[in-house]
């Protein structure tokens, strides 16, 4: 093993004891009793940065002034809390004349040929109704007419068949890979044209249980096809929290079901309901989709895109539903301003749909030639995004059949004859297609 030398030269001696002390008497006494005496440097302060709290909710100017004309006692912290808005819905003739000035049509619909028709209006909605308008677009959606009294050929209670495409209560099973799941008969605000009126607007049918949902969910469980989920009923987002979560917990144990859906009007007529709780809540359960029920552009207020801001910022895409309706939003111009107004609220325009014909429906519907007009006004005049599927509910069960303007004009030899948006004719080649050949 080698041995290494070292060179002692290269190394200073320590100092003498005398040394050492005048060290400390010359160059470091002074910086000693300086520590000393001088005080501490004050601790670096680290700033913790807090993260903001969510926005209040807003108060739009229409409703404030509503507000404070018909319920001036009533803090903006109660207005906004969504079971304050449920516990005073409008349900009677006597309290909805209160705020709007009832046509004497309106008033007799009420009571017309002694049939009770339901009726139901958020606070928060009401105080977007024209006060003396009975033609008002949103008021027209609400309030009943003696119209619904009367029902037309072809008109049904269940005009979708949906009954009849349910193998166990409050499951609707049509399509292959997807099931409808009804939760709930209740909702906050009643549609005169809603599909499912012969079980809302019952009071008796409110939340379902649990054992009843039991039923619907196990069904789902053992049909491994069921990849996809549609919440509905009624208006699952009027269930408390710990409800609804119950069921997506339950459903997001189930290793087929891929995503979940939620069909819901809440954001638009009872936008208070959509909580910070709620969408923490959501956020677990992804994927979460929402398809939201909008009517008209004057419902796009502050309140709904605060509501619609919160949902899409937790995650969760969102894409509206509208139901065609004479005299509401038939016109091209209303079509197309709430479809843009959507967008900009981070919600994608999913289906038109031509009002079904349930019992007492006939003054709301349009003409089919009345949607086909109004899809070809959207298409090339405006982004692609803000184009809806136009759509019928097929009576009987038949599920969604969407139409088109007819865009293609024939075939000659080996083109195909098309015409764009603007009716411009141009050729396709498409020598090995049949399309547009003459039987």
């Amino acid at each position: 093993m080698e041995k290494q030398i070292v060179n002692t030269e290269d190394i200073e001696p320590p100092p003498s004891s005398d040394a050492q002390l005048k060290l400390w008497s010359e160059e470091s006494l002074s910086d000693l009793l300086k520590s000393v005496t001088e005080k501490p440097p004050k601790p670096k302060v680290i700033q913790i940065r807090k993260t903001p709290p969510l926005p209040r909710f807003k108060i739009g100017p229409r409703t404030s002034v509503f507000r404070q004309r018909f319920f001036p006692s009533v803090s903006s912290t109660d207005w906004n809390d969504w079971q304050w808005q449920l516990r005073n819905r409008i349900k009677t003739l006597e309290a909805l004349n209160t705020f709007v000035r009832l046509s004497e049509d309106e008033q007799k619909a009420m009571t017309y040929l002694a049939k009770q028709l339901p009726l139901s209006i958020t606070p928060y909605y009401a105080s977007l109704l024209d006060r003396d308008n009975p033609l008002q677009p949103l008021r027209r959606a609400v309030v009943p007419t003696t119209a619904e009294h009367f029902f037309s050929a072809g008109e049904a209670e269940d005009p979708l068949g949906e009954e009849h495409d349910s193998p166990v209560p409050g499951l609707v099973h049509r399509y292959p890979d997807r099931v409808l799941l009804l939760v709930t008969g209740f909702c906050s605000t009643y549609c005169r044209y809603c599909t499912r009126s012969r079980m809302v607007g019952d009071e008796h049918r409110t939340h379902f249980t649990r054992e009843h949902l039991d039923k619907g969910i196990e069904y789902i469980k053992s049909n491994p096809a069921v990849r996809d989920v549609l919440i509905s009923g009624g208006d699952p987002l009027t269930m408390p929290d710990e409800d609804l979560e119950w069921i997506l917990s339950r459903l997001s144990r189930i290793e087929h079901v891929e995503f979940v859906r939620i069909g819901t009007k809440a954001p638009v007529v009872l936008p208070q309901r959509i909580t910070p709780n709620l969408t923490r809540m959501l956020k677990r359960y992804h994927p979460v989709w929402m398809s939201i029920h909008f009517t008209h552009p004057d419902e796009l207020t502050p309140e709904v895109s605060q509501a619609c801001e919160r949902l899409a910022d937790a995650g969760i895409p969102l894409g509206s539903q509208t139901v065609l309706l004479a005299g509401i939003n038939d016109q091209l111009e209303t079509m197309k301003r709430l479809m843009h107004g959507l967008l900009k609220i981070r919600v994608k325009p999913y289906y038109l749909y031509q009002c079904d014909p349930i019992q007492g429906s006939g003054h709301f519907r349009t003409p089919v030639e009345k949607g086909l007009e109004i899809i070809k006004g959207l298409r090339g005049y405006t982004t692609g995004y803000a184009v809806p599927n136009y759509v019928i509910d097929a009576p009987g069960g038949g599920g969604k059949i969407p139409l088109m303007p007819q865009y293609m004009a024939g075939r000659e030899k080996n083109d195909l004859l098309l015409t764009n948006y603007q009716g411009r004719p141009y050729r396709y080649p498409d020598p090995a297609g049949q399309l547009g050949c003459a039987d």
